[in-house]
């Protein structure tokens, strides 16, 4: 019985090791492949990245592939980090990207910033750095990017709910996850984020999916009860309230989803049902 046992154990630890090595590092003509770096799970990512480690793990993060091309005095960065799925792999992307970045067609979306290449597609987060201002080593950089996206499995496509927010006023690639303590509380996580800008107001609106109506009533009693509101025990509803953290909020909810909008006036009642009513319908 106890060989039985420690066969198990050996076979469990043993493809554990395969699932974190599975991704064979593509080539780069005229670079030299350096795989001088472990493959990184979330007990020694601190020892990569260090204080940011922690973000990534609150995006599901589970393992990293590091490689070093290397020609001359030309060296080229890739970091291939696997999370628990799509959705926070584009939390994590999203967190690091801005408007201002040159976007380009890499997985399900990607970016050229300043010597870095980053773009996302199914459950991976890619990142390319090279500090060569060479044209030749950033075209090759540009290159290996597209070996990787083309490698990688997973559909590249950005998450369908972000196709749920109103287009009107919404600022472009400003999408973001957030996994959890949306807007400071506890009790709200897993919400998709987008900013708006009309005229001079500048507002936000989070899409909140529950996998229950019961959640949904759950999640919408807990942020009612905190700003000292009467509970709804209702499948749909509207409030509008003072939270103590983020002043007015618009909350809405309908069967499984729940939708916020921060930084409207008491008086823009009618912009705030617009908006809800164009998600939820």
């Amino acid at each position: 019985m106890k060989k039985n046992i420690f066969v198990v154990l050996l076979l469990i630890l043993f493809s554990g090791t395969i699932i974190a090595q599975d991704l064979t590092m593509p080539e780069l003509a005229g670079y030299k492949k350096s795989m001088n770096y472990p493959v990184f799970g979330p007990e020694n990512l601190w020892d990569f990245i260090n204080g940011a480690a922690d973000n990534y793990l609150s995006y599901g993060f589970l393992n990293l592939h590091v490689a070093e091309y290397k020609k001359g005095k030309n060296v080229i960065k890739l970091e291939i980090y696997r999370h628990a799925d799509d959705v926070m792999a584009f939390g994590i992307y999203s967190t690091e990207r801005s408007p201002s970045f040159t976007y380009k067609n890499l997985g399900a979306q990607g970016y050229v910033a300043d010597g870095a290449i980053n773009f996302f597609k199914g459950n991976y987060y890619v990142k390319i750095r090279t500090y060569s201002k060479n044209e030749k080593n950033l075209q090759a950089s540009e290159s290996l990017a597209l070996k990787v996206s083309n490698m990688l499995s997973g559909d590249p496509k950005m998450p369908v709910i972000l196709s749920q927010f109103p287009e009107s006023g919404k600022k472009i690639n400003e999408e973001t996850y957030i996994n959890e303590s949306v807007l400071g509380h506890k009790f709200l996580n897993k919400a998709f984020k987008a900013a708006y800008e009309i005229g001079s107001d500048n507002f936000s609106i989070f899409i909140i999916n529950n996998n229950t109506p019961e959640e949904t009533i759950r999640t919408v009693e807990a942020y009612l009860k905190s700003a000292g509101l009467e509970e709804v025990g209702a499948g749909s509803g509207k409030y509008m309230f003072t939270d103590g953290y983020n002043g007015t909020i618009f909350l809405a909810w309908k069967d499984t989803q729940i939708i916020i909008i921060s930084g409207l006036s008491k008086d823009q009642s009618e912009v705030a049902d617009t908006y809800t009513s164009e998600i939820l319908e």
